[in-house]
């Protein structure tokens, strides 16, 4: 029998054997590292969070793509390692970029909406674009002049191509072995991007994302029958009956319009600086009106028009690219089209053009007779993205009168704002809101304009603005002997993305040092980072003349429970609707479900990212609790993706 030596095996020939290897392919150390090094500097900047399994898997991601260059000649394979390490810094430059708007990481089926970016690049120049997104360039210098040495050995190896992989297959395991242990199920299902970087690196998550955006295709060959009868099951098991409580059909037969607002956020209602409100017309309309306070935007990569389809149709936005582009001759539900079966005439008017958010062909699908776009417009007034509000409102006052007076039959209008998109860049010339701050010390005045040429500043001016024009509109509606027979709904269509540190600032600026409050200071008022997730709410809010008593409805409220909600004031309903009418339910059964998995109850916010529950309330939250919501969250989210990704209506139907 053959002996083995001790020696072969011992610490210091392994030692000996890495310095060597290290020493003859110094390139291929900068090329791995580097790699690997940059993916922790995109979590880093990005959300924060740091995985050891993702540094594994990071390597293991790097270190397969280097094994393959010991296979390739000399003059070969800089190229290569050029060609890969240019792609991963792209993915990181990208990701970068997309994390600082979207707060999520970019995906290859989203590339059908990046024809939209040139329409909004203000916003993406102040907010996505940051000097940090280029840092990962610096591997490029790195490879560059560690190629100039002559130490490096370039032959055909294909032992060192066998050790690397095999390496490659032992970080693998490593990582995947390693906890959180749910983050397969992160990885497979992809709802949660974030999780999904921070758990498995930037590089294994875009293989996911690639494979992720390709599985509709094979999916629609191989997994449809397996969604269908899932989906079925769902509404055998969830067959609701329609009940009916004291505001079945209040307005039957009413007008409806419908005030797709912008950006607009719920903390500015009620806001004052210098006894001056930020929102004087909606706080008025608020006395008048169904006011839900508790009211979440439920949008993902669509923003605007993930909006328009959740309120339209009860169902969440697609995990993959978005309904508007990706989906846009699926069959759906919509509240359109239930009116529109009602004998209503049913409308849309936006100030911008009709292909943005490919708004022109899914209009015509959710069932708008007709779409008033840009073209339909003076353009005499330009804030911001185009068309002002005012200059808007002014327009669609008599447009609506001539259909009021024309087609003989109630209507149903949707007017998107647009002033109030992000950057606010032209805010100071529509809006003279005074944002200074005042104190008082020893008798004398302190005044402090902290706010001005800040995202906050600007975004409350333009808030103001926006408020004004509603005003607006509805006095003009009013000479126009509109309002008597008609409800309005305003909405906020999503959070206006600023970011936490622009909270932070406005509530714990001190003007007497002229600096931001710390922890230590008895005055700071904390922001963590759940009371940032939480404010992102935004108003609903359906006034009529006919309502008699104003009520402000406290019940978590997304916006798939828009259509259940309002659909039974008007009468009408969705068997595939998987949201709730608030007005037939507790409190405590109110949940709103975020398309990452992530969920808000009147006790907890509930983050899938960190696996945290946040206590809104006192009382005892068990696992069980959690549990029981969570696997709810997961269930209808499987069955919106379902009915999106199969076109299940049109079977189900």
């Amino acid at each position: 029998m053959r002996k083995i030596s001790l020696k072969k095996i011992s610490f210091k020939n392994i030692f000996n054997n890495i310095s060597s290897f290290i020493k003859k392919n110094p390139l291929v150390i900068v090329y791995v590292f580097g790699n690997v090094i940059n993916g922790l500097l995109l979590r880093v900047f990005t959300t924060g969070h740091f995985e050891v399994r993702a540094i594994f898997l990071d390597f293991a991601f790097v270190l397969f793509l280097a094994s393959f260059s010991f296979l390739i000649k000399k003059n070969k394979r800089i190229k290569y390692y050029y060609i890969t390490t240019f792609f991963m810094v792209v993915i990181c430059i990208i990701n970068s970029m997309y994390y600082n708007y979207y707060a999520s990481f970019a995906s290859v089926s989203l590339l059908s909406t990046s024809v939209f970016v040139k329409d909004v690049g203000d916003a993406v120049t102040e907010f996505a674009i940051k000097i940090t997104d280029w840092v990962y360039l610096w591997i490029f210098l790195g490879i560059y002049f560690v190629n100039k040495k002559k130490n490096n050995e370039f032959n055909v190896n294909k032992n060192n191509f066998v050790v690397s992989f095999i390496t490659f297959l032992i970080l693998l395991f490593i990582g995947i072995s390693l906890p959180p242990y749910n983050s397969w199920s992160r990885f497979v299902k992809l709802w949660n991007r974030v999780a999904v970087v921070d758990s498995w690196g930037p590089y294994m998550y875009q293989l996911d994302d690639i494979f992720q955006s390709v599985k509709p295709t094979f999916d629609n060959m191989f997994g449809h029958d397996e969604a269908l009868r899932v989906t079925k099951e769902y509404y055998e098991n969830n067959n609701k009956e329609h009940t009916s409580n004291d505001y079945t059909g209040i307005f039957e037969g009413k007008n409806v319009i419908a005030i797709h607002a912008e950006s607009f956020q719920n903390f500015t209602i009620g806001l004052e600086f210098n006894g001056q409100e930020v929102t004087p017309n909606v706080n008025k309309l608020i006395k008048e009106s169904l006011y839900f306070n508790n009211f979440y935007a439920q949008v993902g990569v669509g923003t605007s028009s993930d909006t328009e389809f959740t309120y339209a149709t009860s169902l969440l936005p697609s995990n993959n690219g978005t309904v508007f582009v990706n989906y846009y001759n699926d069959k759906f539900v919509t509240i359109q089209n239930l009116l529109k079966n009602k004998g209503y005439y049913v409308f849309s008017m936006h100030g911008n053009v009709g292909d943005f958010w490919n708004r022109e062909a899914m209009h015509m699908n959710m069932g708008y007779d007709k779409f008033y776009s840009k073209s339909s417009f003076e353009i005499d007034e330009e804030y911001g993205l185009g068309l002002s509000d005012k200059s808007f409102f002014r327009q669609v006052v008599p447009m609506i009168k001539e259909i009021n007076d024309s087609v003989n039959k109630p209507f149903y209008g949707t007017l998107i704002t647009l002033t109030n998109h992000t950057p606010w860049k032209d805010a100071d010339k529509y809006s003279d809101m005074d944002l200074t701050m005042s104190m008082d010390i020893d008798g004398e005045t302190i005044k402090s304009d902290y706010l001005e040429n800040t995202s906050m500043g600007r975004y409350l001016k333009s808030v103001n603005y926006m408020d004004s024009a509603i005003g607006n509109f509805f006095e003009e509606m009013e000479k126009a002997n509109l309002l008597d027979n008609t409800v309005i709904v305003i909405y906020g269509d999503h959070d206006a993305r600023l970011g936490r540190s622009q909270f932070n600032y406005m509530y714990n600026y001190d003007p007497v040092t002229g600096e931001v409050r710390t922890e230590n200071d008895p005055e700071y008022k904390e922001f963590n980072e759940y009371d940032y997730e939480l404010i992102r709410k935004v108003p609903l809010i359906i006034w009529s003349k006919d309502i008699k008593k104003n009520k402000t409805i406290d019940t978590p409220m997304g916006m798939i429970d828009v259509l259940p909600t309002l659909g039974n004031m008007l009468n009408i309903s969705s068997k595939y609707s998987l949201g709730k009418d608030i007005m037939s339910i507790n409190k405590e059964d109110g949940i709103i479900v975020f398309k990452d998995g992530s969920y808000i109850t009147d006790k907890i916010y509930y983050s899938a990212k960190n696996e945290e529950a946040y206590t809104l309330s006192n009382g005892v939250i068990t696992d069980d609790y959690i549990k029981k919501n969570s696997e709810y969250a997961d269930e209808i989210i499987d069955i919106s993706n379902n009915i999106i990704t199969y076109d299940l209506i049109k079977e189900l139907e």
